[in-house]
Formats: structure tokens, sequence, C-alpha cells
């Protein structure tokens, strides 16, 4: 077994990954964080060569998908790579899967065929639409997800047209769900000694997403549109231009409205009619915010993010990413790690948000290059050294 793990908190389990890209990837770096036993399988093509979809093997990308798991080349589209898988799956607590749904049917490594091998097999699957419907066989892709699940209707500045999250939310909201799901068919098969097909999308996750946005449509049948900066309930939240940069400051409720306007040196916004009431003030929201904004041009950002904060009024820089690394907070939490490895290469990545007191995450082990671990994992999976000798010689590892 691959040692140190990242954790203890899932070292029971043994997690075949067959991923690319990003929602896989993601889901997958959840169990091997927290310490799963996951082996990536790497494509293995009839000639020998491998796919490596997903940017350079040691690109920065990757090496963040892939931490804290070892790797084996395999040929699926050879008959007897099949069999190997069959045979790994046979043995394994969970296998997860970001194919176009059919593909993996024309494989003979979807869930019902591996079920037949291992009934306590958890099958993780992450498509672009669903694996079945009309859209079904459409291959997925994150900017896709936000436009069709209402995300891009509602980001970006009134009247601009439609516009996408800088990062790819409904990638890694699928990959999430994904683990989550994954976590919680493990649990019940404590219960009932069976695993189960786990399935999601980057449409639902990226719908799911839409949360309180999406409950106004379907309870109180109100389309949200863009609203730029300004949050599109609670007024005034948004972005304010400072003397040396932009703050965000964010009000829910009278009170902490009321506390602002005292920070700011304006208390007579309180008693303004057009700015009394959480309505008046969603009515006339730019006329408030102009009014905010003269204000808080006045001080650096430095100075109304001690006052702000000191006055009870939430309120933050707004960093680019470099400067966001050097916060004094986010050094004190941790979350970029340095990852140990023999060649002395700078590793140094994103950790987990989440912590546990006895069994913490931690960077383990640097992603494997392609296929290192094979004979590894093939000898601990109960191959022999002929067998595993012929497979090579077969270009099937």
């Amino acid at each position: 077994m691959p040692s140190p793990r990242a954790s203890q908190a899932l070292s029971r389990f043994t997690v075949l990954d067959l991923t690319r890209v990003r929602s896989g990837p993601t889901c997958v770096r959840q169990l091997a964080d927290w310490g799963a036993n996951v082996i990536k399988i790497d494509a293995l093509l009839e000639d020998g060569g491998g796919e490596q979809p997903g940017g350079p093997r040691q690109g920065s990308d990757f090496q963040n998908l892939h931490r804290n798991k070892r790797a084996m080349t395999l040929n699926l589209k050879d008959p007897k790579g099949l069999d190997v898988f069959k045979r790994l799956a046979g043995q394994a607590d969970v296998v997860v899967e970001n194919f176009r749904p059919d593909v993996k049917a024309k494989l003979g490594i979807d869930y019902e065929s591996l079920r037949q091998i291992n009934p306590r097999l958890v099958y993780g699957s992450i498509s672009g639409f669903g694996q079945d419907g009309p859209y079904h066989k459409r291959p997925g892709f994150d900017q896709i997800a936000q436009g069709m699940g209402g995300l891009m209707s509602i980001t970006g500045a009134p009247g601009e047209g439609p516009m996408r999250v800088g990062i790819p939310v409904a990638d890694l909201t699928a990959g999430l769900f994904c683990a989550l799901g994954i976590l919680t068919a493990l649990l019940e098969r404590d219960v009932s000694g069976e695993g189960q097909w786990v399935q999601t999308s980057l449409l639902q996750a990226q719908i799911f997403m839409l949360d309180f946005q999406a409950s106004r449509w379907l309870m109180e049948k109100d389309v949200a549109n863009q609203a730029g900066n300004n949050h599109p309930t609670s007024i005034p939240t948004g972005v304010f231009k400072t003397s040396d940069g932009y703050i965000n400051i964010a009000t829910t409720g009278g009170r902490i409205w009321e506390r602002c306007a005292q920070a700011i040196g304006a208390p007579e916004l309180i008693t303004n009619p057009d700015y009394a009431t959480a309505p008046a003030r969603s009515k006339n929201r730019d006329a408030l915010n102009a009014a905010i904004g003269k204000l808080t041009e006045k001080k650096s950002t430095e100075t109304w993010v001690k006052e702000l904060n000191e006055a009870g009024v939430p309120c933050g820089p707004i960093y680019s990413i470099d400067q966001m690394f050097e916060d004094a907070q986010v050094k004190h939490l941790g979350i970029a790690q340095h990852v140990p490895n023999d060649e002395n290469r700078h590793i140094q990545l994103v950790g987990q948000p989440v912590s546990l007191s006895r069994t913490p995450s931690t960077m383990a082990a640097r992603p494997p290059e392609f296929g290192e671990q094979t004979e590894e994992v093939l000898t601990e999976f109960g191959f022999a050294k002929d067998e595993i000798a012929e497979l090579r010689r077969r270009k099937v590892v």
C-alpha cells in the first residue's frame, strides 16, 4: 500500500480512477486527500503510447488534481486489458469514471457489468447531462453547463450580456457532489452490504448551485437578472472604490445598514426616506451606491477594512490571487501546502479546506508519473511476476 497515506480517514478503501480532465479528477482528489488507496488508470494505446488529456503532467493544473494518488497503465481497448481491469474491480471498493455515458457500456465496464463481479462495488459516474435522456450523449463542457444551468444569465453587469464565472464551477461542484455521493454510498454499504451506482452531471450540479436564485423562481416565479457586483436582495452590498483600490461591503438587515452609515460618516442616510427601508434601498440602489462611493474614495482600503469591521460591518479587500496568498489569515490557515518529493521539485498546491482533528488531510505524495506504480499495483492485486511480464510484452500495461 502507498506510504505514507494522506490521511487515515479513508485508508480502508481502494479506488480505481478512470477519470480525465477536471470533474472526475476533482471527485477522486477528495478521496485521495482523505487517505483512500487511489489507483489512477493511465490509458495505454495499442501502440504502447499513452493518452494524457488535461494538460502537461508536470503542469500546475495536473499536479493540483492528481496528488496523493498512484498510477498504472492499462489498455482498456485490449480484451486482456479489460480482463485485468475487471480483476482489479473485483477487489476494489470504488470505481469512478466520467466517460460519455455510452463509452463504458461499449467497453463492458459499466456498473451493471462490474456489479456482477463485485456486488459491494460503489460506482461513481459524472457526465455532462445525465446517464439518459435527450442530451445524454452530448459531450459535457463546463461553460456549456454554466450557460444551460442559468448561471451566466445572472453573472455580470446588467445589459452587458451573459458572463461566465472565472472558475469551472460546474466541473468542480459535479466532482465534489460525486465524492459526497460515493461517501454516502459507502456508509450505506456498511448497513446493506451492497454497493450502488452514484450518478451526477455538470448540468445538475450547476442548477443545484443556483441555490436561492433557483428557489426564487420555483417558489415565487421571480426570474433573477444580472446584478453586477450588487447583491440581488441585500442592499447596499457590493464593490466600492477607495483611495487606492476597491473593497467589498456587505450589509444584511437594518441594524448593519445603520452601523455602515454611521461608520462611513453619513448618518443622514439612515433617515433619508429613499434608504430608510430595505425595499427603498433596493429600489434606489444606484443612488445609494453612488453616495457611499463618494465617501469610500476618501480613505484607503486598509483603513476602511479596519474601521468598518471594528464597527461590525462586514468588509474586505479585493485581492488578486498573488495578494490573496500573502494575506495573514490565509497564511495562518495553511491552505497553500508543499508536497514532499524525492526530486526536490517545487510543488506547492491548494490543500483541503476542511480540517479533521484526529485524521487530518496532508500532502503525502506528489502526483505520479505516467504508469509509475504499474508493477507495484498489479503485485498488490495478486498478479504474478510472469503475468506482469506477459502483459508488458503484449502492451496491455
